[in-house]
């Protein structure tokens, strides 16, 4: 899936959609230090209040809020797993009977629980239902409206919640004229902050993959591994972090630890044009060729062999390779830190050929080329010469 996709998705969840229809909302309660079901439920999302709708809503859309390997991930399904989630959540996405789709729904519930109790009380939930995603306009004289033809996609969603704890408090009654202290005994589903959750299947140029799913972590580049690993059944993942680590410890391998900052711009700018270049396409990836031809282009002379054991050193298999989106900090923001003991200066890669070290009367020194005035407190800062 790309970001597209999932801001398409996102967009349909919404209440009275015409390109949306969930049929089921399944919660599960679980309690706090405990692997058992404490209650459930299933009802038609219809049966809610309005009121209730936006709420959950609201809450589904915030499970799909993130960057794609930051906060959400797509995984491939692990092949020939026993009691597999793949081929649970299928039956569950084509069952016909609501019976059925709790018992599905239940058997993921238990994967989740198994030997892993929670700190807090959780509410699991599921729903299941269908958006539609309009084909592009066929007639130019507008006679045929886009959403005459539709690609159907049915798919189940969950979103994993905690609890908050009772609310206690003390009350004024104006009539009786006494303080009063109160206590609420039923905990509060949080779901303004889903802890995590996925989306099956995923969906891959406006088509539906069952043979991948759409995992959301708890925090950005912190996925759970034992709930891909044991619950999802997923391939391992690595995070945009992880990829843009894994592209510094190479070049640090092959050129040092050492660089100019008009180095670092062109590596950076050489990324960066080969994701315009590719658009709205799956972003590009860099396998140790393309890091070698970086380099290369950046005005480094580098051994070949060199790059190519550097980075099968770092990566974890011959055949990987690095998304390129995942290794250039946001190009045209102030996204680099230049740390300092007497200042810290923020700068947009495309900027860093503008900044360089050097070394005056055994001093060393920052120095930033610009056009304009430099202003301190409001005030002008008046140009010195560097030989003075």
């Amino acid at each position: 899936m790309d970001k597209k996709d999932i801001a398409h998705i996102r967009r349909q969840l919404k209440v009275d959609n015409d390109l949306l229809t969930i049929t089921t909302i399944f919660h599960v309660y679980v309690m706090k230090d405990s692997t058992d079901i404490y209650h459930h439920e299933s009802r038609p999302f219809e049966m809610l209040d309005r009121d209730q709708q936006e709420l959950f809503m609201s809450n589904f859309k915030k499970v799909l809020r993130g960057q794609l390997d930051q906060k959400l991930f797509e995984l491939t399904f692990k092949q020939h797993v026993e009691h597999s989630s793949q081929l649970i959540l299928h039956k569950g996405l084509l069952s016909n009977h609501d019976e059925d789709w709790k018992e599905q729904m239940l058997l993921m519930t238990e994967k989740m629980l198994k030997d892993h109790p929670n700190e807090r009380d959780i509410v699991i939930t599921f729903i299941r239902g269908e958006y539609f995603q309009p084909m592009k306009e066929r007639n130019e004289t507008g006679e045929e409206s886009e959403r005459d033809a539709v690609y159907a996609h049915p798919f189940i969603l969950c979103s994993i919640n905690q609890t908050e704890e009772p609310t206690k408090e003390m009350q004024f009654d104006y009539v009786e004229k006494e303080f009063k202290y109160k206590v609420e005994v039923d905990p509060v589903i949080d779901l303004d902050r889903p802890l995590f959750g996925f989306f099956f299947p995923a969906i891959a140029n406006g088509i539906s993959d069952v043979n991948r799913i759409l995992y959301a972590a708890p925090k950005a580049n912190e996925p759970d591994e034992w709930f891909i690993e044991n619950v999802l059944h997923g391939e391992k993942i690595t995070t945009a972090k992880e990829d843009k680590v894994i592209f510094e410890e190479v070049v640090r391998e092959v050129i040092g630890d050492e660089l100019r900052p008009a180095t670092l711009a062109h590596v950076y700018g050489e990324i960066h044009r080969t994701l315009e270049e590719h658009g709205e396409e799956t972003p590009p990836t860099l396998d140790y060729k393309d890091v070698e031809r970086v380099l290369r282009e950046s005005g480094e002379q580098v051994d070949a062999d060199k790059v190519k054991v550097a980075y099968q050193r770092f990566t974890p298999d011959e055949t990987y390779e690095l998304k390129a989106n995942n290794i250039v900090p946001k190009y045209n923001s102030k996204s680099i830190k230049i740390n300092t003991k007497v200042a810290n200066i923020t700068i947009s890669p495309q900027d860093l050929q503008y900044v360089k070290q050097v070394n005056k009367e055994g001093k060393r020194y920052i120095m930033i080329e610009v056009d304009e005035d430099a202003e301190m407190a409001g005030f002008k800062m008046l140009p010195e010469e560097l030989n003075e």
